[in-house]
């Protein structure tokens, strides 16, 4: 699992049955041009081993959080992060970081917390594709 994780990689865990966050996962995934991420979903043995290692409830896990290096992001600043990793047009979005993030957090809880009813959720988890495999960290 941490050989996965070397070289510098983006890691990004998500609600692997939250329909929203499956395809922005693809979204990363087909603008990820430097292979500068991973994936692990939130429900996994993986992504709990690893929010443990850095002292995150796996019960109170939000929707997304990114790790880079030792670096923690969640709500509003994990989205800030892999805008900022996508590179090109889409580190424009870092600019948000100039709004308080009282208000970031409170646009991105209300789409977090509408996230089910609005873009449906999944019985199981995403499976990746065998050529998207080596991308997602296994259990």
């Amino acid at each position: 699992m941490t050989s996965q994780l070397t070289d510098h990689k983006i890691l990004v865990l998500f609600d692997g049955v939250c329909n929203l966050c499956n395809a922005s996962v693809q979204f990363i995934i087909r603008r990820d041009r430097h292979d500068r991420f991973r994936f692990a979903s939130l429900q996994s043995d993986a992504a709990r081993a690893i929010l443990q290692r850095f002292n995150i409830n796996p019960e109170t896990m939000h929707s997304v959080i990114v790790i880079d290096g030792d670096k923690v992001y969640e709500r509003s600043d994990a989205a800030i992060r892999i805008a900022s990793g996508l590179g090109g047009i889409w580190r424009l979005l870092s600019s948000l970081r100039v709004l308080p993030r009282r208000l970031r957090d409170f646009i991105y809880n209300l789409i977090a917390r509408h996230r089910y009813s609005w873009f449906g959720k999944r019985n199981e988890c995403m499976i990746p594709t065998p050529e998207l495999r080596s991308r997602f960290l296994s259990d």
